[in-house]
């Protein structure tokens, strides 16, 4: 896999700084994001899914914020592949709307949280690109992941950018999940999320009131499975609608049951904090130190 700039550090057990002084968080629900019960429950079945099928492939995710989604993805992350996180974090943006945006969203987003904040729940920091989204096909080999997640900038130019370099790093039957797809202050993700349906190929598996889930790959067998796994569920209403040829899956789960999440390594685990009895947790490296048993 090509390094990322020899500029920024990227070693998994390296750091910028020290994080002492750095609030850690003692529980999952700690760490400031958006990342709601449903999403949880769609990327704990999708890589899961891809672990029980021995389907290859690394992680990415572009654009980390403090690591919520990135934390809860490190679980899924078998010990011979690497995954990858790519942020502006603290550097200074590209161009003017993109610094304008993150100095109204982001001010104070820093590495050194980000950084703290995972190695609360993960003995070692993923593969991390201080840099702008567009340049990561640089530091991360073509059909190399099997699962992307885009949360990076809003703005439909960078999105396109970040879709079309999705498509590049994907395993062939890869999934990739697109942020804020449907939200009225993000309408570039919307253009750049639905132009790539009707362009590219992008098959529209599922939405949810925040994320778009899609595969340039084989649809049916995972569709199919998807729609199982809902009608099984009390927690999640779903509906089916006809988008771009496909009967792409409409999801709400406000009141969705969340998968076991990492356990701090600050934390006691109070009994409160445990899931119910047939809970799912998901599995990876290292999950066994991470996760008590049932623990939400």
């Amino acid at each position: 896999m090509p390094e990322a700039s020899a500029s920024v550090p990227t070693s998994a057990s390296a750091s910028v700084e020290e994080t002492d002084d750095v609030p850690v968080p003692t529980d999952f629900s700690d760490v400031k994001g958006w990342f709601h019960p449903a999403d949880q429950v769609l990327f704990d079945w999708f890589l899961s899914r891809q672990l029980d099928l021995g389907e290859p492939g690394d992680l990415l995710e572009l654009g980390a914020y403090l690591g919520k989604s990135a934390i809860f993805m490190g679980a899924y992350l078998r010990p011979d592949e690497t995954f990858t996180v790519c942020d502006l974090f603290d550097s200074p943006a590209p161009d003017a709307s993109n610094s304008k945006e993150m100095g109204r969203s982001y001010a104070t987003l820093t590495r050194r949280a980000f950084e703290a904040n995972y190695r609360s729940f993960h003995d070692e920091l993923p593969q991390v690109v201080q840099a702008p989204s567009a340049g990561i096909t640089a530091h991360v080999a073509g059909r190399s992941c099997r699962f992307v997640h885009i949360d990076a900038s809003h703005l439909y130019e960078h999105v396109h950018a970040d879709i079309a370099a999705a498509r590049e790093l994907l395993t062939p039957d890869g999934i990739v999940v697109l942020d804020d797809f449907r939200a009225e202050h993000c309408p570039g993700v919307a253009a750049a999320t639905w132009g790539a349906v009707a362009t590219t190929g992008l098959k529209p598996l599922c939405i949810t009131a925040t994320k778009f889930y899609g595969t340039w790959g084989r649809y049916e067998a995972v569709h199919g499975e998807l729609g199982r796994l809902l009608k099984g569920r009390d927690d999640m209403w779903h509906g089916a609608e006809q988008v771009a040829g496909h009967p792409m899956i409409r999801i709400s789960g406000r009141k969705a049951r969340t998968p076991a999440h990492p356990r701090s390594r600050h934390a006691g685990a109070p009994p409160a904090h445990r899931a119910p009895e047939g809970t799912r947790r998901p599995r990876g490296r290292g999950l066994a130190a991470l996760l008590p048993s049932r623990r939400r």
